[in-house]
């Protein structure tokens, strides 16, 4: 039986792993760890929680003491690091927190499983130190510029994705210089349930149900592989148990698409949500599906934000040839599920959205 350390595990991609982890592996032992900041929320845990399996524990990862106690009371052999400040548009607006969590918190992790896993230990039991982190640390890529690959050199262009490139070298350190079993996956935009509605695609969602401008920055034409969360949980569980120690695995959805694009498709799914479902029309009357118009007429361009990387692209064929991964789910037939998702939840993404989040999306989104 595993023990495993979910750090962030209340968090968007944290929480759909503990979800599929719990499913895949009801027998191993899942300790969160989460600081449940304002994008943590245990509600998003509420499907496994009653379980047995699940023990969540209320801190920060820079709290190194709390970290040495967890991994000693539990016995945890795997550390999945979910934990981290995420959304750009906040790193580039006040960066400490992204320093202070991605590079520090990380390093403290990392301290804290070399005190815990020996060498010895190692080389008698199966320890592993899983680091997720994203394709922005790559930079930004033209329109016909090749995929990103494992190899290729790191540029990042925010503050925030230099933290997570910062993060990833950390890692990769403590492997090669004391011997820390590690693996890393740099993943491409995750959308799908749970997913705090600051992302562009929730906050379209939430927006547009709500008859409130749909925010596209700049002409809309930047670029993303856009990847749904099971799809990512499913390539960290192959690397968790097939990977190679040592290695770094770029997971994608092999889902290109312009932001304003796939902002017309997302309209196009609501306007048929309303048109078979009557119901929703009482539900959410300001939406403009609600009376017959198209929801499309929401979509409002705002000034592009600073240093906005033009495209990105994960080219996955490392981990699939090597350990089997595919894609289980089509942009469309992920689209489509996590639309359901977001109505059938109303009441999590109503709770989540308190006055001074709304406030803050406001003033960043306004139209200049």
């Amino acid at each position: 039986m595993r023990s495993l350390l979910i750090t962030g595990g209340a968090g968007f991609i944290g929480a759909n792993f503990v979800h599929y982890w719990s499913r895949k592996y009801p027998r191993h032992r899942l300790v969160v760890l989460d600081a449940l900041t304002y994008a943590g929320n245990l509600a998003s845990l509420a499907p496994v929680s009653d379980a047995g399996q699940l023990r969540f524990v209320h801190g920060n990862i820079c709290d190194s003491d709390l970290i040495d106690t967890l991994l000693a009371q539990e016995d945890v052999d795997t550390v999945v690091n979910f934990a981290a400040e995420s959304h750009v548009d906040r790193s580039i607006v006040g960066p400490d927190p992204f320093i202070e969590t991605n590079i520090v918190g990380t390093h403290a992790l990392l301290k804290a499983a070399r005190r815990a896993w020996s060498s010895e230990q190692c080389s008698s039991k199966t320890y592993r130190f899983h680091h997720v982190s994203t394709d922005e640390v790559y930079g930004s890529l033209g329109p016909t510029d090749a995929a990103f690959t494992e190899a290729t050199p790191y540029s990042p262009r925010s503050p925030y994705a230099a933290s997570k490139a910062s993060s990833d070298h950390l890692v990769r350190a403590y492997g090669h210089t004391y011997g820390l079993p590690f693996t890393i996956t740099n993943c491409s935009n995750n959308y799908g349930p749970y997913q705090f509605p600051e992302k562009m695609l929730p906050l379209m969602i939430v927006n547009a149900l709500e008859g409130k401008p749909l925010p596209v920055y700049g002409d809309g034409g930047n670029v993303r592989d856009w990847l749904h969360v099971e799809d990512h949980c499913l390539g960290i569980e192959l690397v968790l148990t097939h990977g190679t120690v040592g290695e770094t695995y770029n997971v994608g959805g092999n889902s290109e698409r312009a932001n304003i694009d796939l902002i017309r498709q997302l309209c196009g799914l609501i306007d048929a949500a309303f048109a078979d479902d009557s119901n929703l029309e009482t539900r959410f009357p300001r939406c403009p599906a609600a009376r017959k118009s198209s929801t499309a007429e929401l979509i409002t361009f705002v000034k592009d934000r600073p240093g906005h990387d033009w495209r990105y692209a994960i080219d996955a064929s490392k981990i699939s040839t090597a350990l089997g991964y595919h894609p289980q789910q089509t942009l469309e037939s992920g689209l489509h599920q996590t639309l359901r998702w977001y109505l059938d939840n109303e009441s999590w993404w109503r709770a989540v959205m308190d006055g001074s989040y709304r406030a803050w999306i406001e003033i960043q989104y306004t139209k200049r």
